[in-house]
């Protein structure tokens, strides 16, 4: 499935003034896991709550995660990159209406150029590292523009079916449900040796969307979509398909961001400079 055109029509529906845009935030925080993972990730951070740290948010896209984060740190300095100029030059206009254009600064850049000397106190990297196949070059780019001490955070598939889940076609293949990866995942031990050999010092890594996970994601997030690519119509039944299955997607992602998995299809890596 082509994720994308159903990313740019749920863009359009909530672009259409700055209300919206944080209702679509909040959507996206409630029911994406990853969500649930990196705001976990990000609240246990020891510089979290310190005041004026310069953070990169690394392939920014719709811009949900700069914007929890602004709201959260009120003094952050946060620069959000990003490589679409058409999604840069929305979000910017987006946190101007919102009076975050202070602190929270987005632009168009290549994660395997873009390196800036010990300017960041953190890094967070959400679902971006499955889309570059230059991926240690881009590891060394961050290692190169962190300060001493700075954390990386990324949340990527794994490769135990992180781009996959699942989705058979008449030709008798299976395809991913995302079909623009690189690579069908990380492998756990394979990501902390590329970060080593990058520079970093210490890496933590651990599974999520383990089996909780796994059938939260096709609840609130595969089967809407797949209906959505089907139909546009679905815009029209999907708040009542979230009435029936969120208290049960809740309790499952509840379940996956408490618990330690020894497989999943997705993977939280902290690195430390």
């Amino acid at each position: 499935m082509q994720y994308d055109p159903i990313k740019r029509s749920l863009g359009k529906v909530f672009n259409r003034n700055p209300f919206l845009r944080k209702i679509f935030y909040s959507l996206l925080d409630l029911l994406l896991l990853r969500a649930w993972h990196v705001h976990q990730e990000l609240r246990s951070f020891s510089g979290w709550k310190k005041p004026g740290l310069n953070v990169l948010d690394a392939g920014a896209g719709f811009g949900q995660y700069s914007f929890w984060m602004a709201r959260k740190n009120k003094d952050w300095n946060i620069t959000s990159l990003d490589v679409k100029e058409e999604q840069v030059a929305d979000c910017n206009t987006f946190f101007r209406q919102a009076g975050m254009a202070e602190r929270v600064h987005f632009q168009v850049g290549d994660l395997t150029e873009y390196r800036k000397e010990d300017a960041y106190d953190l890094v967070i990297c959400v679902d971006v590292m499955e889309h570059i196949e230059e991926d240690v070059k881009v590891f060394q780019n961050y290692h190169a523009s962190m300060k001493p001490g700075a954390m990386l955070l990324i949340s990527t598939p794994s490769d135990q079916g992180g781009s996959g889940l699942d989705e058979h076609h008449e030709d008798g293949e299976v395809h991913g449900f995302i079909d623009e990866h690189v690579r069908d995942g990380y492998n756990i031990i394979d990501i902390e040796e590329k970060l080593i050999s990058a520079g970093f010092n210490s890496v933590d890594k651990r599974y999520q969307y383990g089996r909780p996970g796994k059938i939260a994601w096709k609840l609130s997030m595969m089967y809407p979509l797949t209906m959505l690519n089907k139909s546009k119509l679905f815009f029209i039944i999907l708040p009542f398909y979230y009435l029936i299955t969120y208290p049960i997607s809740f309790v499952l992602n509840m379940l996956d961001v408490n618990e330690a998995h020894s497989s999943g299809s997705g993977l939280i890596v902290k690195a430390w400079k």
